[in-house]
């Protein structure tokens, strides 16, 4: 979100605030307290995507002012938390605003990531299942494909390939699926399947050491050299310390 935008939402929120009706001969104050519980979500949400923690705490804590009970506001406080390092803050959170609200796909998203980043694995895939289950969940796209991660974490390949399938046609610009699946169909020997998926990749995303790395080698097993090339001098020039390019390495030593 642009600050821009969040300024614009800042004024929204003050006009709906100091709104003024007449009710029979009467001038009486009425807010309108869901557009402005909505709004400062938003305006936290925002500043969050900014990195502005003080700024989306403050919001947040405003919005559970206004309904203590906004499952919104309290996982968007879990992701606050979170960020500043208080992790058993921060699951407090998730799991309240969790029992606050039935279907809450983006508070098991959220808490899926939290708990994805500290390994517990199965446990995320609980939550990415719950959240990817949402129909109606404008990022459902990205719920799946979170959950293909946290298979091929647990080791369910089938799994993780049909969520990063269902992610791609719901959003054909998840970056993460995309590659994922392309590495996978290299793997499984499909190499026109990954070359399709990387070609999409790169349409949508920046090349990272394991786009370039996987690139060079589509292109060497359809021995289409020049393309080959153009990978490996960019993974030279753009990652030379990663372990891509080690392994390029390695393999040209080894005469393949």
């Amino acid at each position: 979100m642009k600050m821009s935008q969040i300024i614009s939402l800042i004024f929204i929120a003050m006009a709906l605030s100091g709104c003024i009706t007449t009710v029979d001969g009467h001038s009486e104050r009425k807010i309108d307290k869901e557009k402005v519980l909505s709004n400062q979500i938003e305006l936290g949400m925002g500043y969050l995507g900014q990195k502005d923690r003080e700024a989306a705490r403050f919001h947040f804590e405003k919005a559970l002012k206004v309904n203590r009970n906004s499952a919104e506001a309290t996982s968007g406080m879990g992701l606050v938390s979170q960020y500043e390092g208080e992790p058993e803050l921060a699951e407090k959170y998730f799991k309240r605003a969790l029992k606050l609200k039935k279907d809450f796909a983006q508070g098991y998203n959220n808490y899926g990531s939290f708990l994805y980043g500290k390994n517990r694995f199965d446990e995320a895939y609980n939550n990415f299942s719950k959240a990817a289950a949402v129909v109606g969940y404008r990022n459902r796209s990205g719920a799946l494909t979170n959950l293909g991660r946290a298979a091929l974490e647990l080791g369910r390949i089938e799994k993780a390939q049909a969520s990063f399938e269902h992610a791609v046609k719901l959003d054909p610009r998840q970056s993460i699926s995309l590659i994922e699946l392309a590495d996978m169909y290299f793997d499984k020997e499909d190499y026109a399947e990954a070359k399709k998926m990387l070609d999409q990749f790169e349409k949508v995303a920046r090349s990272t050491p394991r786009s370039l790395w996987l690139g060079l080698r589509i292109e060497q097993i359809f021995e289409n050299r020049d393309k080959a090339a153009s990978y490996a001098l960019a993974l030279k020039n753009l990652h030379p310390y990663s372990k891509e390019y080690l392994n390029y390495k390695k393999m040209n030593k080894n005469g393949r």
